[in-house]
C-alpha cells in the first residue's frame, strides 16, 4: 500500500503481513493477516514512528522513499523493542547514519544487547512527558512500561491529538485498503481480532493497561494511531472502552455464558456435548463451543476470557486428563484465566484419572468447580439424558444472584 496521511503531515507508511502463518510465532494469523503499522511526521525535523518486522522492507523502504529522503530523517522514535516494531533499526543505522534513535531509558539500556544497536552516541533517552521539538509540531512521551513490555511508551502529537499508541489498542487483521475505523465494512471483525490479540498478547498484564489508561485520560485524542490493526479516528474512545472493558475481566466482573471446550478420542465424549449444549440452552445462556484438539488456543481464550463459566469435556487419557486438553487450561494459566465457575463431564475406558487431573489444573487456575459427571464408556440414551440435565443444572447455577 502507498503512504496515507491521517493528519497533515502526518503519514500512515505500514504494511500488511498476509504471509506469516504464527503471530510471535505462537498465534495464528494466516487466515486474518495483521499489519506492522508505521508513521511519518514530516515538518522541520522529520521523525518515524515504529519501523517494521524485517518483511516487505523493500515495499516499506520505497514507501518512505515516496515521501522523504532516508538522508532527512532526523528521529526514529522506538516506542517498543520487539522485532515487529524495532526490527528494521540495524538497517536503518546503515541507511540513515544521522537518525537519532528515541527511546525510554529502559529501551536505550536494552537496545546495544537486545538488537545489537552498537553506536550508543546515537541513542537519546527521553524520561516520562519530556516533549521534542520537531518545528510546528511536537512529540510528547508517556511511559507505558509492560503494556507489554518493560521499555514500552506511548508518543503523543498536541497539536493534531494524535496518540502512536504502540501495542496498546492494536489487533490482528490485515488492513484492506482501509486503514480507518469508519472506512471498513466489517468492523465487528475488527474488533474480535482485537479481543483475540488483547487476550493472546495483553492480558497478563492488565493492571497496566487499567494504568495507561488512567494515565492518559486527561489527555485530549481525537485519533489512536496503534502499531496493528485499525486507526481509530470517527470513535477513538471505543477501542480505548474496549480495552479498559477487557483488562477489567482480570480481576473484575465477567460476562454472563459459558466457554464449552471438549476433546474426544473415539466419540465418546463428543457424543455428550450435544445434550450437555441443549441443557445449557434451555436456560438461555449463551454457549461457545471448541475442540480443543483441533481449535488452536488462540480461539478459545478470548471465551475464556470473557466468559463467567467454563464446562471442560474430556476423556481420561493414560490415568491423565486428556492432553490437548490439559494443554488449553495450562494456557489458560499462563494467561491468568482465573475465577472462573466451571464443570467437567467425561468418559473413561477401565480407569478414570481424567476428573482428578482436572481438579488439580482447575485448583491452579482458582476456578470454583461445581458440577462432575463422569461415565464409562459409551454414553448410552440414559447417561445423555443425564448429560442434559447436568447441563442446565449447571447453566442455571450461574443465573442465580
Amino acid at each position: 500500500m502507498k503512504p496515507i496521511e491521517i493528519k497533515p503531515g502526518i503519514y500512515w507508511v505500514g504494511v500488511n503481513d498476509q504471509t506469516t502463518d504464527l503471530f510471535e510465532g505462537l498465534w495464528p494469523i494466516k487466515e486474518t493477516g495483521v499489519s506492522y503499522n508505521s508513521y511519518l511526521i514530516m515538518d522541520e525535523k522529520k521523525a518515524i514512528i515504529d519501523l517494521i518486522k524485517p518483511i516487505k522492507t523493500e515495499e516499506y523502504l520505497l514507501g518512505l522513499a515516496s515521501l522523504v529522503s532516508l538522508e532527512e530523517i532526523d528521529y526514529i522514535i522506538v516506542n517498543h523493542l520487539e522485532p515487529d516494531h524495532a526490527g528494521l533499526l540495524m538497517t536503518f543505522s546503515r541507511l540513515a547514519p544521522q537518525a537519532k534513535f528515541i527511546g525510554s531509558a529502559k529501551a536505550v539500556e536494552m537496545l546495544p544487547r537486545f538488537l545489537k544497536v552498537k553506536e550508543t552516541a546515537r541513542l537519546e533517552a527521553v524520561s516520562d512527558g519530556e516533549i521534542l521539538n520537531l518545528g510546528q509540531k511536537k512529540l510528547q512521551f508517556f511511559s507505558t512500561p509492560f503494556v507489554h513490555w518493560p521499555e514500552t511508551m506511548m508518543t503523543y502529537e498536541p497539536e493534531t491529538k494524535v496518540l502512536f499508541s504502540c501495542d496498546a489498542f492494536g489487533g490482528y487483521g490485515a488492513i484492506q485498503g482501509r486503514i480507518f475505523d469508519d472506512e471498513v465494512q466489517a468492523l465487528e471483525f475488527y474488533e474480535e481480532e482485537a479481543l483475540r490479540y488483547y487476550v493472546n498478547i495483553v492480558a497478563n498484564y492488565s493492571q497496566r493497561v487499567i494504568a495507561a489508561i488512567a494515565k492518559l485520560r486527561d489527555v485530549p485524542v481525537e485519533i489512536i494511531a496503534p502499531s496493528h490493526g485499525l486507526i481509530w479516528r470517527k470513535n477513538p474512545r471505543r477501542i480505548i472502552e474496549l480495552y479498559q472493558k477487557w483488562a477489567q475481566y482480570a480481576s473484575g466482573p465477567v460476562e454472563k455464558g459459558i466457554t464449552l471446550v471438549y476433546g474426544s478420542m473415539y466419540g465418546f465424549t463428543e457424543s455428550m456435548v450435544g445434550a450437555v449444549a441443549r441443557g445449557v440452552a434451555r436456560t438461555g445462556l449463551g454457549c461457545h463451543i471448541f475442540d480443543g484438539a483441533r481449535t488452536n488456543v488462540s480461539y478459545i481464550l478470548p471465551s475464556l476470557w470473557t466468559m463467567e463459566g467454563v464446562i471442560i469435556g474430556a476423556p481420561t487419557y493414560e490415568v491423565k486428563l486428556f492432553p490437548p486438553l490439559a494443554a488449553v487450561l495450562e494456557m489458560a494459566r499462563h494467561k491468568r484465566v482465573f475465577g472462573r465457575k466451571a464443570a467437567y463431564f467425561g468418559t473413561y475406558g477401565w480407569s478414570g484419572g481424567g476428573l482428578k487431573d482436572f481438579l488439580r489444573l482447575a485448583e491452579s487456575l482458582r476456578w470454583n468447580v461445581t458440577h462432575t459427571f463422569e461415565i464409562q464408556g459409551m454414553p448410552g440414551p440414559e447417561e445423555l439424558s443425564r448429560a442434559e440435565k447436568w447441563g442446565e443444572e449447571f447453566a442455571s447455577s450461574l443465573l442465580k444472584p
